[in-house]
């Protein structure tokens, strides 16, 4: 839910589905409905997850008005994020909505240039690496970029 002074992002993605970064549209209950019963969470309280939304760049795919889908990046917007909280509701699997939101993530103009992102997953490796992440080590995960620094830091001295 942190807002950068970002402008909001709204995509269809076609079947009735919806892509939206609107802080406003997220539903934490929802969100936290499906934390509470994830593997990686079990039993988190909604305080936390409400936090963790606060202190991340947040993504929700709705059919109409139900939150069917999240994702967040725990990030500098700088060098290095961390993609986290990533589901989508078990009837509304096999639609895309996963790799729609890796790809907002992939081309949001605030995500650019990061040297490294990382994330932790138990169960979903290949959908990652269809999007170009590679395993470390059991469920560890990263995409890593060592030319972005430099470009980085060509873009940012170049704008000043």
């Amino acid at each position: 839910m942190s807002d950068l002074g970002m402008s909001v992002i709204e995509i269809d993605l076609g079947e009735g589905y919806a892509l939206s970064d609107d802080p406003a549209r997220l539903q934490p209950a929802a969100i936290h409905a499906y934390l509470t019963r994830s593997y990686w969470s079990p039993g988190i309280g909604r305080a936390l997850v409400e936090k963790a939304m606060a202190g991340s760049h947040c993504v929700g795919v709705y059919a109409g008005d139900e939150q069917v889908a999240f994702a967040r990046v725990v990030t500098d917007h700088a060098t290095f994020a961390h993609l986290a909280d990533v589901y989508v509701l078990e009837g509304h699997q096999g639609h895309g909505l996963a790799s729609a939101m890796l790809r907002y993530f992939d081309a949001h103009p605030d995500l650019q240039d990061m040297r490294r992102w990382t994330l932790n997953t138990r169960d979903a490796h290949s959908l990652y690496e269809r999007h170009g992440w590679e395993r470390i080590t059991g469920i560890f995960m990263q995409r890593f970029d060592g030319e972005a620094t430099a470009r980085a830091t060509q873009r940012l001295d170049g704008a000043a």
